[in-house]
């Protein structure tokens, strides 16, 4: 029997938010990126668009700012478009994308930065 996948959406990552979509910002997610739902982001402080976030980087993008609520496909511009969950909610831990090669201290850090944010990590169903 064949089996169905079916691409994480934006329910299997947010389990709370605050009324009135106080929880998100319209944010943008700079050129030469393409960030997955779930996505931990930083901002740059040069520039304040979003990247993926860098524990390594000195820029501000190692600092966790949020976590992305829709996927964004900034390869080849900037993008506009993107939801950032940036205060005031849960989200599903199994849901979070790392960047790659990033340590269980880094993850803690990153963890503990968006707590800072009001932004809780659980394990969920």
């Amino acid at each position: 029997m064949p089996s169905v996948s079916q691409p994480k959406n934006l329910g299997d990552l947010l389990k709370y938010e605050a009324p009135n979509l106080y929880s998100r910002e319209q944010a943008t997610v700079a050129a030469a990126q393409h960030l997955p739902l779930g996505s931990v982001v930083g901002l740059d402080a040069a520039t304040g668009k979003l990247k993926a976030l860098d524990p390594s980087a000195s820029d501000g993008t190692e600092i966790a700012a949020g976590v992305l609520g829709n996927e964004v496909d900034a390869t080849l511009i900037d993008r506009e478009d993107a939801i950032l969950i940036a205060r005031h909610a849960i989200v599903a831990r199994g849901a979070l994308v790392w960047p790659a090669g990033i340590t269980a201290a880094q993850q803690a850090a990153a963890i503990a930065q968006l707590q800072a944010r009001g932004i809780l990590v659980r394990d969920s169903a």
